[in-house]
């Protein structure tokens, strides 16, 4: 059980990661990407292999957030004076493309070189050595901190949406509607984090390398969602969002609108790199294969399903995702009589029905907001 909730909260931080980066592509700027794998794949590669030819794992892993948003800028060039459909198109095809050549290049493992299809195997994991008690004490301590701040910031979160006396009936109702779908999710989310902070405390202090990748990958998560939140809610943030409704309105008022997507771009997708950097982490040898589409459909699948626009609701649909992965794979071969391969496909179609009903019953997502949907508009 422990083990599984520890599991949970790693693909947790680095899907969130992951999604998140889009999430500030599509869900605050509209920008299409169905490639946003590429950018994983960049991260995980280049950590990879710097620090197998000796580079600190910081270094290594900052280095492939930067060549992520590199290609971010490569991408953004190449396909934003253009109409949005082709930003999707070149997406698809940058993400397959560089696959494709991890996949029929030869790689610099060590001081050989390894063709790219039998993938890289035997590279450095942070903290896989035990550390001293002491050490052991800090980062409990430091997860304590954390886990802390998660709380409070879902109850200010949850009372931040608390009705207020006003003389409109409607909004007064509109009030109370988000304040109990606000407080449902924060009680979840804060159960959640709870039991994995007891999950954490004990695999830290006895020492499972899983411990130590959990504690540093929701680090980073936490880092990257609390400055998201404030550059979403600055003046900067702003205009992405009146990009992605109308950008007619930003360029008339001045804006620069070609070089605010292109910032979008490029920071999603260092975002992106970085949560690659942890997928590497987490799989302890890496293949070409790890890095299909089907990922990047994945990471919509938690952007629509939490609400595009919605950091938190970014984070709600990556733990509903990974809950749902994992009793379907538990529970779904006892009540199904099916080979892998049909039970794969089957359990693909259930999310796609989920997903379905979601867009008829609540099209903004679990915590999107109404009145920022573009559909229709």
């Amino acid at each position: 059980m422990f083990d599984y909730l520890i599991f949970l909260a790693i693909s947790t931080s680095i899907f969130g990661l992951f999604s998140l980066g889009l999430n500030l592509q599509w869900g605050f700027t509209g920008l299409i990407n169905f490639g946003h794998v590429a950018f994983m794949t960049l991260g995980a590669y280049t950590t990879v292999l710097l620090s197998l030819k000796g580079f600190p794992l910081l270094i290594s892993s900052l280095a492939g957030a930067v060549l992520a948003a590199l290609l971010g800028l490569v991408i953004g060039f190449s396909t934003l004076r253009l109409r949005e459909d082709y930003l999707g198109i070149v997406t698809i095809g940058v993400g397959e493309l560089i696959r494709l050549v991890v996949n029929n290049q030869e790689l610099p493992v060590g001081d050989s070189w390894t063709p790219g299809a039998f993938g890289v195997q035997s590279y450095r994991i942070p903290i896989s050595e035990p550390p001293g008690l002491p050490i052991r004490f800090v980062m409990i301590g430091l997860f304590t901190l954390l886990t802390g701040i998660i709380i409070w910031q879902l109850w200010h979160w949850i009372q931040r949406a608390k009705p207020s006396r006003v003389i409109d009936t409607n909004k007064k109702v509109g009030n109370q509607q988000e304040y109990v779908s606000r407080l449902v999710v924060g009680i979840f989310l804060g159960l959640l984090a709870a039991t994995i902070y007891i999950s954490g405390v004990i695999a830290l202090y006895d020492y499972n390398p899983k411990a130590g990748l959990m504690f540093l990958s929701s680090i980073a998560f936490a880092f990257v969602f609390w400055r998201l939140e404030i550059l979403v809610r600055s003046p900067w943030g702003r205009v992405l969002k009146a990009i992605r409704e109308d950008e007619q309105v930003p360029k008339a008022l001045g804006k620069n609108v070609f070089w605010y997507k292109l910032q979008a771009l490029m920071l999603g997708g260092a975002i992106a790199g970085i949560s690659g950097t942890f997928f590497a982490w987490q799989l302890s040898a890496i293949y070409p294969d790890n890095f299909q589409p089907q990922l990047t459909f994945d990471a919509w699948i938690m952007v629509i399903l939490g609400g595009s626009g919605s950091n938190i609701g970014t984070i709600l649909g990556a733990v509903i995702y990974f809950t749902y992965d994992a009793l379907t794979r538990e529970f779904l071969p006892k009540l199904f009589p099916l080979d892998e391969a049909r039970l794969g496909a089957f359990r693909i179609m259930v999310i796609g029905l989920i997903l379905m009903i979601l867009m008829i019953w609540r099209p903004q997502g679990i915590l999107g907001k109404k009145e920022e949907l573009t559909l229709g508009k």
